[in-house]
């Protein structure tokens, strides 16, 4: 991947962690006010607001492997953040849409996040 593909790509996951972040806030507005859920709504948000925030510390790294661990911390936090959201779900606090719309984004962050990392590997390598 060259420079341009690779800054383009950081930049997409930068802004779709930022997006994804400001959903899991809402979603924790929606489950306090609505739902009276205090526990579980609070997990996701530290999680799934956690994401962006390791993402951004990636970016700032002081070595390829401190990039690479920023990036494991972002990975473990977004898989953390979609267990949440699974429990929410199964514990009948989200409805399906809202559950699909939001766990899919979840999904799709994850697997960017991995490619990065397995990116980042070959090259070291």
């Amino acid at each position: 991947m060259n420079y341009r593909a690779m800054e383009a790509k950081n930049n997409i996951l930068r802004e779709r962690t930022f997006a994804f972040a400001i959903r899991c806030i809402n979603l924790y507005r929606y489950l306090v006010e609505e739902k009276k859920e205090f526990v579980i709504s609070k997990q996701m948000l530290r999680a799934g607001t956690s994401i962006g925030a390791n993402y951004r510390e990636a970016q700032n790294a002081e070595s390829t492997n401190d990039f690479i661990h920023k990036l494991g911390i972002a990975q473990k936090e977004c898989d953390e953040t979609m267990y949440w959201l699974e429990i929410l779900q199964a514990a009948y606090l989200l409805d399906q849409n809202t559950f699909d719309s939001i766990y899919k984004d979840a999904s799709e962050i994850l697997k960017m996040i991995k490619s990065s990392i397995l990116t980042t590997k070959q090259k070291q390598a």
